[in-house]
């Protein structure tokens, strides 16, 4: 038990939160999480890392109030007394349309999906920093952070903005040995269970790769990136997104175009 580690991870509950949840503890982590509205599937998720052999904590947080993120961040390390990596999963995704945006749509999103992450970092990278600890912190981003789509301004922006940011945090804390990266998702298909057909059948053939990806393959990233298999890499956003936002993608992306992923299986 002494040389296990501790992860808290924003947003554990449910789709890409859950699934980092269980892959770390798959690895060996202890786990805190919090999540926003489900108690019910916070509990499973949790009875699922215990069944593993791993102790679990969860706590409701609503990220965007104000001290929370600090709060909730610090309420980790009293647990564990030892923080080995920070993910930050937890955020919404909308749709505004530019004519009609007021100021609440855009603090809304601002305050969950870019203020608290940079908030429970200043909490963690200040306990790593005390403690000596080459820990790893994480977000997850999105791909609408390189690719811009109508409507998508505040969280697309903002996502942006939080992979940018991640190159100046990595730059900052990798004096004391942190390292701090992102993972960019794209077309993951979190709710309706991997291998949802009628995803496939509607979109699928917007992806190069000819499917959605699972939420599963995104945890596969970060629990690499937040191990020791990934101590030399810092500053980076690393995309899982079956291609779909590779340069060069063809202006007509219907199935009848007749380029090669529109045609896989």
């Amino acid at each position: 038990m002494g040389s296990t580690k501790n992860a808290f991870i924003l947003g554990g509950s449910r789709g890409i939160g859950h699934a980092c949840v269980v892959r770390l503890a798959q690895d060996g982590w202890d786990i805190a999480f919090t999540y926003a509205s489900c108690e019910e599937a916070a509990l499973q998720t949790k009875t699922e890392v215990e069944a593993l052999g791993r102790r679990c904590f969860c706590w409701h947080a609503a990220l965007q109030e104000d001290g929370l993120p600090v709060e909730i961040t610090e309420r980790a390390i009293a647990v564990f007394r030892r923080l080995d990596a920070l993910v930050y999963v937890a955020g919404r995704t909308e749709w505004y349309s530019m004519p009609a945006l007021t100021a609440q749509q855009v603090d809304d999103l601002y305050l969950l999906n870019y203020r608290a992450p940079l908030l429970c970092t200043a909490a963690a990278s200040k306990h790593m920093i005390a403690e000596g600890i080459r820990g790893s912190i994480l977000y997850i981003t999105s791909t609408h952070g390189f690719r811009a789509y109508p409507k998508d301004q505040v969280y697309g922006g903002l996502k942006a903005g939080l992979m940018r940011s991640t190159e100046s945090i990595a730059l900052e804390l990798s004096e004391y040995g942190i390292r701090v990266n992102s993972v960019a998702p794209g077309m993951i298909n979190v709710r309706d269970g991997d291998g949802d057909e009628r995803l496939y059948r509607e979109w699928a053939h917007k992806i190069p790769l000819g499917r959605y990806g699972k939420a599963s393959e995104v945890a596969n990233a970060v629990a690499f990136l937040v191990s020791e298999r990934a101590s030399y890499v810092t500053g980076v956003t690393l995309k899982v997104d079956g291609g779909l936002v590779l340069p060069g993608m063809p202006e007509d992306d219907s199935p009848e175009a007749g380029y090669g992923w529109s045609k896989q299986k």
